[in-house]
C-alpha cells in the first residue's frame, strides 16, 4: 500500500494520534515495536497561528519516526490554511486533518468531528489546506455525527475530489464518543465502492491480532489504525505485525519482559518532560494496562498508580505487582 510515494508494504499498521497519548517517546517506542507510521497529538489550527509554546512543541519529530504524521484540527478556512503550512516546516512525512475528534471542547465549537454538520466547509478546508501545501494531505473522520446521519460513504467520495492521499474512518458517529462497538461495515462499504481510488484506512476496536486480521480480510481496508488498545500495551504492534505476517500468535511475552517495558515507558516521559509532568502524563496509561487484567482486588492497587507523583511511587507499586503476574 502507498500513499503517494510512501511505500508501506503489506498490512499497515498505524499508531492513532491520541491527546495526551501521542508524544514523541511513545511514538518511538510503538514504532520499535513495529508501527508502519505514527501520528502526532491532534494540533489546535488556532493556537499554532498564535505561536503557543505548548502546541509549537507538538510539532517536534525526529528522523526516527519516519514516517510520521502531524495531526491539525480548527474550524475556519483561513486559520487552517496558514496551519498547515507552518506543519509542513516541520517537515512532517503527511499532514493529516482532524474531522472525527468527538469530544466537546472540540467538536463542540465546530472543529474535529463538528465538521460532520458543516460538510461544505469541511471540504473547502480540504481543498484549501490541499492546495495550500505540497506534502500529502489526508482526513481523519468517522461515519457521521449520529444513527440518524451516517454520510460517510458520499463523504468520501467528495473529501477525495478535494485533493487528499489517504482517508481514516473510525466506525463509529460523534454521538457514540467512544461507546458501544465500532461499526465496520460502513468502512467496507467505503472501501468496496469502485469510484474510491485512495487507500483508505480502518480504525476502532482493534484489539487484538486476530481483530486485526478480519479488518484486512473482511473489510478490504488498505490499512488499520491502533489507537486505545495500546495504552500501557504498546508491544500491540509487536503481536500484530507477527500474526498478519505469519497466522500465528507470538509466543507469550513475559510478565517480566512487559513490566520492563512499563517502566521503560515511564522513565521515557519523565525524560521528555520532567518528574513531575511525565507521571502526571503517563499513570492513566499504564493503570489502564490490559497486563493487570484478572488480578484479584486490584481496585486499589489501581487507585494508588492514579495517584502516584513520583517515579519512586510508581516502580514501588510495580513491586508489588510483579509477583502477582
Amino acid at each position: 500500500m502507498k500513499i503517494k510515494e510512501i511505500e508501506f508494504g503489506k498490512y499497515p499498521t498505524f499508531l492513532a494520534p491520541m491527546e495526551d497519548v501521542t508524544d514523541p517517546a511513545f511514538r518511538l517506542m510503538c514504532k520499535q515495536f513495529g508501527a508502519d507510521m505514527v501520528y502526532t497529538e491532534f494540533v489546535s489550527a488556532d493556537a499554532l497561528i498564535r505561536s503557543v509554546g505548548k502546541t509549537r512543541q507538538k510539532l517536534n519529530i525526529s528522523d526516527a519516526e519516519r514516517p510520521v504524521t502531524i495531526q491539525i484540527y480548527g474550524r475556519d478556512t483561513e486559520t487552517m490554511v496558514e496551519a498547515a503550512r507552518i506543519v509542513e516546516q516541520a517537515r512532517p512525512d503527511i499532514l493529516d486533518i482532524n474531522f472525527g475528534c468527538p469530544v466537546k471542547r472540540v467538536a463542540g465549537k465546530g472543529a474535529g468531528a463538528g465538521m460532520l454538520q458543516n460538510v461544505p466547509l469541511m471540504l473547502e478546508i480540504t481543498r484549501a489546506v490541499v492546495d495550500a501545501v505540497k506534502i500529502p494531505v489526508t482526513v481523519k473522520t468517522r461515519l457521521g455525527w449520529d444513527a440518524n446521519n451516517k454520510i460517510i460513504v458520499d463523504l468520501a467520495e467528495q473529501l477525495q475530489d478535494c485533493g487528499i492521499a489517504a482517508l481514516t474512518i473510525h466506525g463509529r458517529t460523534r454521538a457514540q464518543m467512544y461507546t458501544g462497538e465500532a461499526d465496520w461495515t460502513l468502512i467496507g462499504e467505503v472501501k468496496k465502492n469502485p469510484r474510491m481510488r485512495i487507500p483508505i484506512i480502518g480504525n476502532g476496536d482493534i484489539t487484538t491480532p486476530q481483530r486485526a486480521k478480519e479488518c484486512f480480510d473482511l473489510y478490504g481496508v488498505d490499512a488499520i489504525m491502533i489507537g486505545r488498545a495500546s495504552f500501557g500495551r504498546p508491544w500491540i504492534f509487536k503481536e500484530v505485525k507477527h500474526y498478519l505476517e505469519t497466522g500465528e500468535e507470538l509466543p507469550p511475552l513475559s510478565s517480566e519482559w512487559r513490566m520492563e517495558v512499563l517502566r521503560r515507558e515511564v522513565e521515557d516521559s519523565v525524560n521528555l518532560l520532567d518528574e513531575r509532568r511525565g507521571i502526571l502524563h503517563v499513570r492513566r496509561h499504564l493503570a489502564a494496562s490490559p497486563l493487570f487484567k484478572g488480578i484479584p482486588n486490584f481496585r486499589d492497587t489501581r487507585i494508588a498508580m492514579l495517584r502516584a507523583e513520583t517515579k519512586e511511587e510508581l516502580y514501588r507499586i510495580f513491586d508489588t505487582i510483579a509477583p502477582l503476574l
